[in-house]
């Protein structure tokens, strides 16, 4: 099999805006990041992965960039990105960024040129079409609500955005474009980072003809990024991104791909496509999707599907193409909360239960901030507490425009599904606002800081925190068989217990999780490996065919 560091490595990622706060504005910065550097370190990791630190009018948080060679002023300056760079290279970490190159921000120079007159270079450098019948070219659906198109009366045409009116998609059928994306890449690469993690980056080629999308019509709340995603030159720009930039470096690269299968995937991540390294797939993210609202759901997903979609993923790329592995991102709600149980009694063994489960899995793991902490869903009063902008635009659509929900009922999705949920301020210890600020901050803080935070797990043996950076010993222990070990799912069909074997020709690994809070009981006895010993439990004792609530185990021993 293709080996490679990124493989055996593991990412943090690090949401700036909400990681620490050095000079007291209420908003996280590149100094702050630099204060904890020590203890990300502490838990294990290879690489950190920023959310993007651009310039940037923030009206999607930093992914609507207006120059993508300044450092967004509220996060530092350039100086303090290479004094983040310096430091995290002395610590033996890489830093990878966060690029966005779907769109830009309506602020960059590009648009602001674009809009002016048909006869401006840049107009072509984004996708413009002329109205139809008085009314947008077709019925595509922004992935935030309402409509994929924006009128600009100046040129008397429709710009596409597949997120925000403020976020303008590139025309990457322009060679201009990709020149300049190319060249961007090349000076950041030439800073010193270390990789990419690529925004939507499956969404950059789009339909040769514009056609409505029938999802549309039947789903009038939906999104049309599974029409336009995957289009038909996607893989011909990666290739010449890989040749102009990647391949001239030694580089973690991940793309962010809504709407991949594994087959798909392996079309841009196959060790011989000469593409991207992994891809972010979302099937396991979208199980507990609600069939009419989407996302807004207050479903939790059946384990016996969460088993078939990640068993899928294991299998169908096993020594074709590379995974990632995660629960927890800046746009996911946090997974104790969603697969595992934030309740007092439970919230921690859930916790450690989940990350066993993934990170004895094949492919790269990411583990995001806080995630090593167990923190928890935010429990807002108020919609008037939430910051994010897909959050307000559905509230604004659902409650005050549509009156599909009542405002209790969509709150209660919200307190679901919010990409707010993994924003509030990293818990470092008990002071106020989690010592994250002095002053007040730019989301408020989860009041369950108290009891959950870094310095309080640091000061705990049996944390969550330890349990990860024994997780984080254990790959870098096993690689053969943890990192690159063959994968087989036991009894699909079980509801309750999530069970898996990895093994090479020599080695076996049995990996057992109880999802539930109810005891269960198994045949673990006769599933374990010849000479097995327990190598990583949630529990201090082994009690054989019982497991548990939220009981993770796996065993080390030889292939029977």
């Amino acid at each position: 099999m293709h080996k490679s560091w990124w493989q055996e490595a593991v990412v943090y990622q690090v949401y700036p805006r909400s990681f620490q706060d050095s000079n007291n504005d209420g908003i996280g910065d590149l100094t702050g990041v630099v204060e904890h550097l020590d203890y990300i370190k502490q838990l294990g990791v290879d690489v950190i992965w920023l959310n993007p630190i651009y310039k940037s009018p923030n009206a999607d948080n930093g992914y609507d960039i207006a120059d993508y060679e300044k450092i967004m002023a509220e996060f530092g300056t350039m100086a303090d990105f290479k004094h983040l760079l310096n430091e995290a290279h002395a610590r033996g970490l890489k830093v990878m960024m966060d690029l966005v190159v779907n769109h830009t921000s309506d602020e960059h120079p590009w648009f602001q040129a674009a809009k002016q007159s048909h006869t401006d270079p840049h107009h072509d450098w984004y996708i413009w079409r002329d109205p139809v019948d008085g009314h947008e070219p077709t019925n595509w659906r922004a992935d935030f609500g309402g409509s994929a198109w924006t009128y600009v009366p100046e040129v008397g045409q429709y710009y596409l955005h597949l997120f925000a009116t403020k976020q303008p998609d590139l025309n990457w059928t322009n060679p201009a474009v990709r020149k300049a994306v190319f060249d961007m890449m090349t000076w950041w690469c030439e800073q010193g980072i270390d990789g990419f993690r690529m925004d939507v980056i499956n969404l950059i080629s789009k339909p040769e003809q514009f056609t409505d999308d029938p999802y549309i019509v039947e789903h009038p709340n939906g999104s049309s990024l599974g029409f336009i995603a995957n289009g038909p030159h996607v893989h011909e720009y990666l290739r010449e991104m890989n040749q102009t930039v990647l391949s001239k470096y030694d580089l973690i690269t991940v793309g962010e791909a809504p709407g991949v299968t594994p087959v798909l995937a392996e079309k841009y991540t196959g060790f011989d496509r000469h593409e991207l390294e992994m891809v972010f797939q979302f099937k396991h993210m979208g199980l507990d999707d609600d069939p009419q609202f989407g996302k807004w759901s207050l479903h939790r997903p059946k384990l016996t599907d969460l088993k078939r979609v990640l068993s899928e993923w294991q299998t169908d790329l096993h020594g074709k193409a590379w995974n990632s592995l995660y629960w927890d991102n800046h746009d996911q709600p946090r997974a104790v909360s969603r697969f595992g149980d934030d309740r007092p009694a439970f919230r921690v063994r859930s916790a450690k239960m989940l990350a066993a489960t993934l990170h004895m899995m094949e492919g790269t793991p990411y583990i995001y901030q806080g995630e090593e902490l167990g923190m928890t869903n935010i429990d807002f009063s108020s919609i008037h507490d939430y910051r994010d902008l897909d959050t307000l635009n559905a509230w604004h659509e659902l409650v005050d425009q549509q009156h599909a929900l009542t405002s209790e009922d969509m709150l209660k999705r919200i307190h679901r599904r919010s990409r707010d949920n993994a924003r509030t301020p990293m818990q470092w210890d008990a002071t106020q606002h989690a010592g994250f600020t002095k002053s007040t901050p730019w989301i408020k803080v989860n009041p369950n800081y108290q009891t959950i935070n870094a310095a309080a797990a640091l000061e705990d043996p049996d944390s969550v925190f330890f349990f990860y950076q024994k997780l984080n010993q254990l790959r870098k222990q096993y690689p053969a068989l943890i990192v690159y070990g063959d994968y087989e799912l036991l009894d699909p069909d079980d509801s309750d217990v999530f069970m898996y074997r990895r093994f090479t020709d020599d080695q076996e690994l049995l990996v057992i999780n109880n999802f539930t809070d109810q005891e269960q009981s198994r045949p673990i006895s006769t599933r374990l490996p010849k000479n097995a010993r327990l190598m990583i439990s949630n529990y201090a004792d082994d009690r054989g065919d019982v497991l548990r609530p939220y009981e993770t185990r796996s065993y080390l021993g030889e292939r029977r």
